[in-house]
């Protein structure tokens, strides 16, 4: 006999899109939003997994400065239409439930590579603790529990903490951005056993976030950073 989702029909699952109730019929987005996704494809950058538009081109134009240094990233999304709303929703109004379905998405497409990588663990992209409190929790966190749940590997949320309360990154530009992550991140303990590690965000526009984060891991042992986002904006 068929087990019944009780959870589900006392809490329907919501489309992560336009947030309507889903049929009781196993999907986790409506017919409507998953077409409206833009999912990104080959051609795409070997650094940092932005879309590109001509395959004879390797890296996207920020990438061919060779400034970023973590080792590679992917990202399953552009981050337009659907998935931006959603990530705001996921931001901002507690709508953690729609990382099941775009989390399951980055581990379903990209999961030989990942898993090629032979990382030791996922770190979550840290939140300042006033931030954390005021929001409840970290997208970042929920988004990685997700992608370890599904591939198996595990989650390190207590090396690296953000001592610095910065401007959200979306206000500023290119250079206000990396001056703006000046000495936010810490390492909160002892890294020497882990030498492969995964960062995993939202959204990754610039790189500068990530690059943050793996310049002080780097300067403390690990040998190799990469990282894992659901979005990836078109902008350098």
């Amino acid at each position: 006999m068929k087990e019944i989702d009780i959870k589900g029909i006392i809490f329907p699952r919501r489309c992560p899109g336009c947030d309507k109730i889903l049929e009781f019929n196993g999907k986790k987005i409506c017919d409507n939003c998953r077409k409206n996704l833009i999912y990104i494809k080959e051609p795409r950058c070997k650094k940092c997994g932005k879309q590109l538009i001509k395959f004879e081109d390797e890296y996207c134009f920020d990438c061919k400065k060779g400034k970023h240094i973590y080792k590679k990233g992917v990202s399953a999304f552009s981050h337009a239409g659907e998935i931006k709303k959603s990530i705001y929703k996921i931001k901002y109004c507690n709508k953690r439930e729609y990382v099941d379905f775009y989390g399951k998405e980055v581990a379903r497409i990209y999961e030989k590579e990942i898993l090629g990588w032979k990382c030791d663990c996922l770190i979550p992209v840290p939140l300042h603790r006033k931030r954390k409190l005021k929001r409840g929790y970290n997208q970042a966190e929920v988004i990685a529990k997700v992608i370890s749940k599904q591939l198996g590997i595990p989650i390190n949320n207590k090396i690296l903490t953000r001592v610095k309360n910065t401007k959200p990154q979306k206000e500023l530009n290119d250079e206000d951005r990396k001056k703006n992550l000046e000495n936010a991140f810490k390492i909160h303990k002892s890294i020497v056993e882990l030498k492969k590690v995964i960062l995993v965000d939202d959204i990754y526009t610039t790189g500068s976030t990530i690059d943050s984060c793996a310049r002080i891991l780097l300067d403390n042992g690990v040998s190799e950073v990469y990282y894992v986002s659901l979005s990836i904006g078109t902008g350098y």
